[in-house]
């Protein structure tokens, strides 16, 4: 196996709830590849034990593996910004975040890092359909929803992005400073779509990367209606309201 070997300025965020049959693998294997980067878990009180599995790593990966307990499941989008502003005032200057699932390949964490890191990104987006279809193990009926969904959202946000729901991507530390991520009301998978209209708007650089996406085998989905039409009404109000807004940022 390869080992890359990161400067401990990168930190991959995970967020999770009910994923203790996958968080225990996906560190051992995160670690076993990247020996500096460090992992930041956002568990939101899973009553699976999800915290606790991470607790009991520390010891093992001492100074490199993190956990922040909620009191509640309180979204993905919060999750998220919850770790952005960890991530923010521990001074990491790349972040990269995905799912618990093993959805999001780890293999791929050093292409995107190296996206950022080395060829001039601002966001790499590890992409489920830059190069086609490549989702595997996923009913029909959800791959042609979440392709008509990237679809939809291109068109009314005009983001020239294959795969504008994705939530496997590295930020450099300037886009996290430039975005208000406090006025970031989106709770479900709207928040992927909203990360990254914003920094497009901003002038910021993206790139997606191709990645095979593999439906998970361990735990449960927590994909559901709600969620869709969130995104979908959400997507709209955040078309609408950047039309009355300039944005700047600085060229420091």
């Amino acid at each position: 196996m390869t080992t890359y070997h990161h400067d401990e300025s990168c930190l991959v965020i995970i967020p999770t709830y009910n994923e203790k049959e996958n968080i225990t693998l996906l560190i051992h294997t995160i670690f076993a590849t990247y020996k500096k980067i460090h992992i930041l878990v956002v568990d939101d009180a899973s009553p699976d034990g999800t915290g606790d599995a991470v607790v009991s790593l520390q010891p093992e990966y001492k100074a490199k593996l993190y956990l922040l307990c909620r009191p509640q499941k309180l979204g993905l989008g919060t999750a998220y910004i919850t770790g952005f502003q960890y991530a923010l005032a521990n001074n990491y200057q790349y972040i990269i975040t995905m799912d618990a699932d093993f959805s999001h390949p780890p293999d791929k964490i050093q292409t995107l890092y190296e996206a950022c890191s080395e060829e001039g990104y601002d966001v790499a987006i590890g992409s489920r359909y830059i190069t086609g279809v490549n989702v595997v193990n996923w009913p029909i009926g959800r791959v042609l929803l979440s392709y008509a969904a990237n679809w939809l959202a291109r068109f009314i946000t005009g983001l020239q992005i294959m795969d504008v729901t994705a939530g496997f991507q590295c930020y450099k530390r300037a886009v996290l400073e430039t975005i208000d991520l406090q006025s970031i009301t989106s709770i479900g998978y709207s928040f992927q779509v909203e990360m990254k209209f914003l920094a497009w708007k901003y002038g910021f650089k993206l790139k997606e990367i191709p990645i095979i996406f593999t439906n998970r085998v361990r735990g449960y989905s927590k994909m559901s209606h709600h969620i869709i039409f969130e995104a979908f009404f959400k997507i709209i109000r955040l078309k609408i309201s950047s039309l009355f807004k300039k944005f700047h940022r600085s060229t420091e």
